[in-house]
């Protein structure tokens, strides 16, 4: 098949084959392109798609985006079973073999370094949401006699709305010293707009650990018990992902 080559991620060899069934982006199965003991995980695309300007074109287009991300990550996850894997951003192509080993060998010292740092770990999500209205908020409140009890009840909800706030900010501020103290190395992502994310309630917390793969299962249970500490704080564990977040300026 010819076309240009899609770079998902560098990785060392390894000896575990990905599944047979595989589909990469564009659904060309990826290979692995080996040079100076790096591994380059890509497949072919049609350069009507993935040349410069088609390709900017075509990651304004939502559903385009959407499914060429789900295939890129499909493969990314594949990976994840088998390697350590440093995955490139989305859309990196080139156009053959011999410019995707020109990169590697461009780049071969800080990939080895990445690689180094990031053999055998995972990445795990958390992201901590607090509801939007304290609870006693949700219930009708009584018709003001005047307006001095309007100014009163106001007043209310507003102390009350600080106080979860600050508990909230707390809470987290907490669980992330908590997880940090555990985990080799985190990160600090900003909260997610939940007009993107859709998810209910005010993020207060999206974090990114990067924790040996072996202690994972420990990870795992110290985040499950957090859950329900303070009423009105939903915990959302991700993961394990291929390490995003600490691969620098290879990484999405």
């Amino acid at each position: 098949m010819t076309g240009l080559r899609y770079v998902y991620a560098v990785c060392r060899p390894f000896g575990t084959p990905l599944q047979s069934q595989l589909k990469g982006v564009a659904g060309d199965p990826p290979r692995a392109l080996t040079h100076h003991g790096l591994v380059a995980v890509v497949s072919h695309v049609p350069e009507r798609d993935f040349a410069e300007e088609p390709l900017h074109r075509h990651l304004e287009d939502l559903d385009w985006l959407t499914e060429t991300a789900r295939a890129h990550q499909g493969v990314i996850d594949a990976l994840t079973t088998v390697t350590t894997p440093l995955p490139l951003r989305l859309g990196t192509v080139f156009r053959d073999d011999s410019g995707v080993r020109t990169m590697l060998e461009a780049r071969e010292e800080d990939f080895q370094r990445t690689l180094d740092r990031l053999e055998g770990r995972v990445e795990w999500g958390v992201k901590v949401y607090a509801e939007s209205e304290p609870k006693e908020a949700a219930q009708p409140a009584q018709k003001a006699a005047s307006g001095r009890d309007y100014l009163r009840q106001r007043r209310a909800q507003t102390r009350s709305h600080e106080e979860m706030w600050q508990k909230a900010e707390s809470f987290s501020t907490h669980l992330h010293e908590q997880l940090s103290a555990f985990a080799e190395d985190s990160r600090l992502h900003p909260p997610q707009n939940p007009a993107l994310s859709k998810a209910t309630g005010r993020n207060v917390l999206n974090a990114a650990y990067l924790v040996p793969r072996a202690h994972s299962e420990e990870f795992v249970e110290l985040v499950d018990r957090t859950k329900g500490e303070l009423p009105g704080m939903r915990i959302e564990l991700t993961g394990p992902w291929a390490a995003y977040s600490f691969a620098g300026e290879a990484a999405t």
